[in-house]
């Protein structure tokens, strides 16, 4: 894809305290492959993840200072805009916060990483000569983005006025929201004229010091056989797979703390139960 639209969902990755172990890791579970990239001394910058070639996911080093600070490591989604500096604008006129200014990143193009009034946090991108991901609807793709948060509504009126996202709530039992773009709820991931994210409420269940946040979804063949497979290269599973009208999900932890989900695609008695 040369170009993902403004407001779209377009890459991810994350910092862990060991990208060599990282490496490892997710690319035996995703059968990604790893190259990293380094700077004219060989100091390590970044690592990114291919699927046959084509560009997955991304991962860089968390820095000791956040580190110390007890901060974990996350997987950051990134949002395609057309003018960064405006996007970010918009969002401190809207009550919303930067926490990584706007800055180059080398000929890849600009970012910045901003958080809506309740804290949850999302990067901006305006692409250069990286457009984001390039893979798509096969096992290790980033397939969706979801905000958990406790006020479904004051998130909406927020996003929708500064990214100018539209919103159409499901139709099922619990409450849920899919994030539209011109007025289209995605029919498959990454449509490039649609949306890939909702908006989930954070009930009661969910514990207090749990702040609002992103959660990113990989596309997997078999959500049991890679919660399996990930529990045998040190992970961990904080939500056992469960079945949804849209598929197949767990929530997985890697061996250094970073939190995923997984879906795999609806089997048919799902999908008739739906």
């Amino acid at each position: 894809m040369s170009k993902y639209p403004h407001g779209l969902f377009s890459w991810t990755d994350i910092s862990l305290p060991d990208p060599a172990a990282g490496a490892s890791f997710y690319s035996e579970l995703f059968g990604w492959e790893a190259e990293d990239q380094r700077d004219p001394d060989g100091n390590y910058i970044y690592t990114m993840f291919r699927k046959d070639g084509k560009d997955a996911a991304g991962m860089g080093q968390l820095p000791a200072e956040m580190q110390n600070q007890g901060i974990p490591p996350m997987w950051l989604s990134y949002v395609t805009v057309d003018d960064l500096d405006g996007a970010v604008a918009t969002i401190e006129a809207n009550g919303g916060s930067t926490v990584v200014p706007a800055m180059d990143v080398m000929t890849a193009g600009r970012m910045a990483i901003v958080a809506d009034p309740h804290g949850a946090t999302v990067a901006l991108w305006q692409a250069g000569d990286h457009a984001g991901c390039g893979v798509f609807g096969e096992h290790g793709a980033l397939t969706w983005n979801e905000l958990m948060t406790r006020d479904p509504q004051a998130a909406m009126d927020f996003w929708g006025s500064t990214l100018g996202w539209g919103f159409q709530k499901m139709e099922s039992p619990m409450d849920y929201w899919v994030v539209t773009l011109d007025g289209k709820a995605a029919d498959a991931p990454y449509a490039e004229d649609n949306a890939n994210g909702g908006i989930m409420p954070m009930d009661d269940s969910f514990p207090a010091e749990i702040p609002p946040h992103w959660m990113v979804y990989f596309h997997v063949d078999d959500t049991d056989a890679v919660a399996a497979k990930l529990t045998e290269l040190g992970g961990t599973v904080s939500v056992p797979a469960f079945d949804t009208p849209a598929g197949r999900i767990a929530v997985l932890g890697d061996p250094q703390g970073g939190t995923f989900s997984v879906i795999a695609p609806p089997s048919p008695e799902a999908g008739s139960e739906g």
